[in-house]
Order: C-alpha cells, then sequence, then structure tokens
C-alpha cells in the first residue's frame, strides 16, 4: 500500500512500511525512509510509485481552475469528492491526486479549510482578487520594461513628473522605484548612475543644489511680500566719513570703518555694523523669516540671502549714502592703545565700499613700509597697525605662523575660476581683529547688564553656543558675541537688538532665561552648520569641475597624512589608494584618472615624489 500525503507545503508519494497509531514508517522511491504523521496522509492507494507524481502534475496541468470553481458549491468540500463530480465517475488515483495539486495551486479560487478539504471563494471576492493579480501583472510587465529601457540608457517619460522622489525620497513601493532597482542591481550600478546614464540629469550641479533645497528650502527660496520697513531717519547724523571692505561679490555690506584724527595724538577708530534691528521689528513677518532662515546660505557662483532684498537694500552700508548703524568707537593712542571705547547708535555716511581684488594690490605685505598711492593707504596702514597690537592683546599674534590660503570660487556661465588668497594679509588681519574686537566688546557690554546674548565659546578645545557669557579660549577673549554680520546671519540680528536696548536703557526684547533665545541659539547652530557642510560640498564639486573644465590630466599635491593628499591650488584633500609611505608635507605628482562630479569622488594614482616648489596664488 501507498500513501499520497502533505509535507512542507508541497505532495509527495511513499510506500507504506509500517502503519502505527498516528503515523507510519514509509519509504520514498529514492530508498529514504522517513516518519510521517497520519493526519497529513490525504489518500491511500495501490498504484505503482514509479511515475505517479509525474502523471499526476502532468494531469493537473490540463485541469481548468475556473471550472473547478464553478464544479464547486458553497460549502466545503474534499478533494475527492470534487474528483468525483469532475471526472463523472470514481476518480483513478492519478486524477484524485491531480485534483488536490490543482486546488492547491488556486488560494485565490479554494481556500484551504483542513486536511484535504477546500471551499470555493466567494465570487465578489474572486473578483476583486483577480482583478488585484492582473493588475500586478501588469505593473511588473511595465516594471520590467521600465527596467530595460534605463539599462538601454533610454530615460522612460512616465519617470519626468518623479524625479523628485527617484532621487531624494524614494518611495520603494511605486513602479518607478522597483524599475530603477531592478535596472541599478543588473548593471551593477548605483540608481543615481543609473539615472544618470539614461539622460535624467540635465545638471550635476542642480542635482546637488536640489539634495540641500529640498530639505532646507522646500518650498523654494523665494520670499513672500512683505511690508515696506519702517523709515530710521530720526537718528544723530556721526561726524565720520566711513568705508567697507569686503570681496567683490557681497551684496549684503554689514560692516564699515572710519579712521578721524582727534588731535592730542589720539585716532578715533570707528566700527559701523549695519543695524537692521532698528527696522526688523521682534514677532514681524521679517522676523520669522530671519530666525526660519537663520543665516544667508553660501555656494561658488550663487548664495541664498537670509533676508528679501526690501530689508537688505535699506540697511545695507552702501556708499553714496547715510545708513542706521550700530558703532563702537575706540580712541587710540600713538602707541595703538585703546583709552576709550564707547558705543551708539546712529546713523553713518558710507564713502566707499572698497572690493579685495582691486584694493589688494596697493594694500598687502609688501605695501606696509611705504604709500602705495591709494587714497586709503595710511588710513588702512593704520587699521593694520592696531590690528596687530589687538592680536598682540589677545595672546594670538605669532609673525612665525605659517602662511594659510583661503580660496575664491568665481562661476560666470558655468566656468569656475578659483583664486587663493594668503589668509592673514594686512587686509584680512585689520577688518578680523576689529570685527573680534566688536563682538568681544558689545558681548561684554552684555554681560556687565546681566542682559542675555547668544555667545561663540571655546574651553578644551570644544566650541559651543552659550546663552551666558564664557570665555572663548581660541581667540583669547573673555566673551564672543557674534553681532557683526546681522543681514547675514540670525543670532547677530538678536544680539544687536540686544545691545541696542542696553545703549538705550529699554527692557531687552529676549529677558534672562528667555525660552525663545535659547530655542534661537540651538536652531542656528544646527541650521548653520548644515549650511557650512552644504558650502563646503559645492566648492568640492567645483573643484572636481575645474579639473574636468581645466583637462588636467596631472597634479602636484602635499601629503597631509597617511594616504590623504591636499591637491595644489585647490581647497581638496583627497586620498591616493596607491600613495606609499610618505612623510607629511612630502610633495608629490598625481596622475588623474577620473574625475565623478555626480558622485563627488576622484581618482587618483601616485605618480612620484617631486622637489618642493611654490604655491601658485591663482588658479
Amino acid at each position: 500500500m501507498n500513501v499520497f500525503y502533505e509535507e512542507d507545503g508541497g505532495f509527495k508519494v511513499a510506500a507504506i512500511m509500517t502503519e502505527n497509531p498516528g503515523s507510519l514508517q514509509v519509504e520514498a522511491l529514492t530508498g529514504k525512509r522517513s516518519k510521517i504523521k497520519s493526519a497529513n496522509v490525504l489518500m491511500k492507494f495501490e498504484q505503482s510509485l514509479s511515475g505517479f507524481m509525474e502523471a499526476a502534475n502532468a494531469e493537473a496541468e490540463q485541469l481548468d481552475i475556473p471550472f473547478l470553481w464553478e464544479c464547486c458549491g458553497e460549502d466545503e468540500f474534499a478533494f475527492d469528492e470534487l474528483a468525483q463530480d469532475y471526472y463523472g465517475q470514481k476518480p483513478t488515483p492519478v486524477q484524485s491526486a491531480a485534483v488536490a495539486i490543482r486546488l492547491h495551486s488556486a488560494p485565490v479560487y479554494f481556500y484551504r479549510k483542513g486536511k484535504g478539504h477546500y471551499k470555493a471563494a466567494p465570487a465578489d471576492t474572486l473578483n476583486a482578487a483577480l482583478a488585484a493579480i492582473e493588475k500586478k501583472r501588469l505593473q511588473a510587465e511595465k516594471i520590467a520594461t521600465f527596467a530595460e529601457q534605463l539599462k538601454a540608457g533610454e530615460f522612460p517619460e512616465e519617470f519626468r513628473s518623479k524625479l523628485d522622489m527617484l532621487f531624494y525620497d524614494p518611495d520603494k513601493n511605486s513602479m518607478e522605484w522597483k524599475a530603477l532597482e531592478q535596472a541599478a542591481a543588473e548593471t551593477h550600478t548605483g540608481h543615481v548612475q543609473v539615472l544618470a546614464a539614461a539622460g535624467a540629469i540635465a545638471s550635476i550641479h542642480d542635482y546637488h543644489l536640489g539634495a540641500f533645497l529640498r530639505e532646507y528650502f522646500p518650498k523654494g527660496t523665494g520670499f513672500d511680500a512683505v511690508a515696506a520697513l519702517p523709515l530710521v531717519d530720526d537718528l544723530p547724523l556721526a561726524e565720520v566719513e566711513a568705508f567697507s571692505i569686503d570681496d567683490s561679490t557681497t551684496t549684503e555690506i554689514d560692516d564699515a570703518l572710519s579712521v578721524t584724527p582727534l588731535g592730542n595724538g589720539l585716532t578715533r577708530v570707528g566700527i559701523h555694523i549695519a543695524a537692521p534691528a532698528l527696522g526688523i521689528l521682534p514677532d514681524s513677518p521679517l522676523d520669522a523669516i530671519a530666525l526660519h532662515r537663520l543665516s544667508t546660505v553660501y555656494m561658488p557662483g550663487n548664495k541664498i540671502t537670509m533676508l528679501p532684498e526690501e530689508a537688505i537694500e535699506p540697511f545695507s552700508l552702501n556708499a553714496g549714502h547715510a545708513r542706521p548703524a550700530l558703532s563702537l568707537y575706540l580712541d587710540v593712542a600713538a602707541d595703538f592703545s585703546i583709552v576709550h571705547r564707547e558705543s551708539r547708535v546712529e546713523r553713518v555716511r558710507i564713502v566707499e565700499n572698497l572690493r579685495h581684488d582691486a584694493l589688494e594690490p596697493y594694500f598687502n605685505e609688501a605695501t606696509l613700509a611705504e604709500d602705495s598711492g591709494h587714497p586709503y593707504w595710511a588710513r588702512l596702514l593704520f587699521l593694520f597697525n592696531l590690528a596687530e597690537a589687538l592680536e598682540k592683546a589677545r595672546g594670538k599674534y605669532d609673525p612665525t605662523r605659517p602662511p594659510q590660503l583661503d580660496y575664491n570660487f568665481y562661476v560666470t556661465d558655468g566656468k569656475v575660476q578659483i583664486g587663493a588668497r594668503r589668509r592673514g594679509s594686512p587686509m584680512d588681519k585689520l577688518v578680523a581683529e576689529l570685527m573680534i574686537e566688536a563682538n568681544s566688546q558689545w558681548g561684554l557690554l552684555l554681560k556687565e547688564h546681566a542682559i542675555p546674548g547668544i555667545y561663540r565659546a571655546q574651553n578644551g578645545g570644544k566650541v559651543y553656543m552659550t546663552t551666558q557669557a564664557e570665555p572663548h579660549q581660541g581667540l583669547g577673549v573673555g566673551q564672543y558675541a557674534w553681532s557683526t554680520s546681522p543681514l547675514r546671519r540670525a543670532v547677530d540680528l538678536i544680539n544687536q537688538r540686544q545691545v541696542i536696548s542696553v545703549l538705550r536703557a529699554e527692557p531687552p526684547v529676549y529677558p534672562p532665561n528667555s525660552d525663545l533665545l535659547a530655542s534661537a541659539m540651538r536652531n542656528f547652530d544646527q541650521t548653520y552648520n548644515a549650511y557650512n557642510e552644504f558650502q563646503t560640498r559645492m566648492e568640492r564639486y567645483w573643484c572636481l569641475q575645474y579639473l574636468v573644465q581645466e583637462n588636467v590630466q596631472e597634479i602636484g599635491a602635499t601629503v597631509w597624512r597617511e594616504n590623504l593628499v591636499r591637491l595644489d591650488n585647490l581647497p581638496y584633500i583627497t586620498k591616493v589608494h596607491s600613495l606609499p609611505e610618505l612623510a607629511p608635507g612630502t610633495r608629490v605628482k598625481l596622475e588623474i584618472r577620473q574625475v565623478d562630479t555626480l558622485m563627488m569622488e576622484l581618482d587618483t594614482r601616485f605618480n612620484g615624489v617631486e622637489a618642493p616648489v611654490a604655491e601658485v596664488d591663482h588658479v
């Protein structure tokens, strides 16, 4: 006697060796013996095992599932009962087994109700299930078609409206994503590379920008209409002529300087900061914009301003205008010691906006000893000497410090120029030191009046933000409250409000233990770091684009540490896997093998050690 039984979700046959209560010992055609439960046995038969399952499966394939379903009533039935009805006579063991196999293969049509027992699915349920299966089949066909198109470098038109999702926020249940995932798996490439190869990325630059905008500017970078700012023309006009020093691309001019002889060996230096806090009122729509954006976003060739032009223009320290300003005056003795400090809220006449590229040839390390002929040379020299005195007073003056480079990116019509400028040049130093002085002194003013502000502090090498005045060890000052870029940073705008409240003897906008102040500080710290990371990423993109643009095949570099090198004349550090063990500072030559601006990858090969050469200032 043989048995037809169910095991592991399928059907098997075997010869009975022994039969016990609740179980049987059976032997398969292969000779393998096993123990099975009596409950799993569907049918006993005497027909030969050889070819039985093959015949049953072949017979099952001939059975029409919809017809079987029509043969069933609404009640539960056994497979062998249906076999008898279907064949119109007592079925053979092969026929009974075929019906069991067919029923088991169609769970949409037949619900399993126990050993060998089934129930036909209701008509409406069946129709809905079949419709879902057909829909799934059609979707699978579409997915396969889309995947083949992508693999062939063709971009399906149906994907056009789904690019944002595919790039930045994949819906893994969508047909488009499944097709992309299939194409990526079958071509052994990344999803983005597949899309790029199919022509979906019109601009790699815009692809990188889009990822940032989607997270931080999901509603776009434009501004809603804002009401006109109140005029601030009732302030006293300072008796100074101020000038600014900025990069040629700067449009939000926050700071300006003035130098006025007082006689008796004293000179008054004015540090004048744009005062938008006088026009952007707390809880106003513009205030909400500033506290939402928190900072201007910088990137090569573009920027996203914190404030709309309607708020920038009336307060930007543009030449030819008298603009509201928060001023810090330093009365400086002949030895460049400061004998008096005073802060004022006033209007300041701006007579000149000096630009780095035009000024630097006339004011640099080589022109300090002799008048270069620039009309501001004498004033700039005085400010530079004051800056060095301030640097010494902070304990940070170090003439032996190795020069470092800052890089400016200029992008025009998709072409990039990268200019290197020595950090700490006379022009940079005088502006930096005077801004440190202002941020330190206004932080001190708030501290002395027990008015909270937002400070940058450093302790034990860790830089952090706090609403309490704490030392900044890296700068060597007792407190440091960002206050000199209120058109570009929300923290500076907040601190400016606090300083003005002290100078006007008014209650502070943000009282002690202000939740709004603490919240703004936390949001700013997180957002500002993200903006800086994005700026660095886009600078790296333009470095790679420069290598492509100039068709650079070989480049010099300096070993930084281990297999990391810094490329010549570019703010770019990269790994060189073929680099041998070399001491930091070693000059090497690299072959540029591949530049991938999409994946932001640079593949280089070590080409040898070269003799030291001087850095080139511009590329």
